[in-house]
């Protein structure tokens, strides 16, 4: 098997989202995830209200068994859209995370760069968890 051929065995498991729905995946309480890594975040810029997660430590911070796992991976049940820069890393990422149980992840079509292009930048900031985390660290 070749990348392009693991690519598409990954997408086939996934029911990938397009820029356009994202307003309406982040209100039903999806989380975003921004898997690029810094140089590329500070180079291409940034999605404000997205959880930044390296994809190196990706399924540590998002498996509710891990003991690495962040806060807010509570439960396999969880939507998490992955967003890399194009849309290629994002879909083998919400692949091994379909491994690990967590049925409901998948990835954003055309990454970053599809968001940008949509002018929806900053539809995270108001997301519901990004909010909720808002608050708590004001009480800090």
């Amino acid at each position: 098997m070749n990348i392009d051929g693991m690519l598409a065995q990954a997408r086939q498991g996934l029911q990938r989202i397009y820029a356009y729905e994202l307003p309406q995946a982040l209100a039903r309480g999806a989380i975003l995830v921004d898997i690029r890594p810094q140089a590329q975040r500070l180079k291409e810029g940034t999605l404000p209200g997205a959880l930044v997660i390296e994809r190196n430590v990706l399924e540590w911070r998002l498996d509710p068994t891990s003991a690495a796992r962040l806060a807010l991976a509570t439960d396999h049940d969880m939507e998490w859209i992955i967003v890399c820069s194009e849309g290629y890393t994002s879909s083998l990422a919400a692949a091994s995370l379909q491994q690990l149980g967590l049925r409901r992840a998948t990835d954003l079509v055309g990454g970053y760069q599809a968001v940008k292009a949509a002018g929806l930048l900053t539809v995270a900031a108001s997301a519901p968890h990004f909010a909720r985390e808002v608050r708590t660290l004001a009480w800090l």
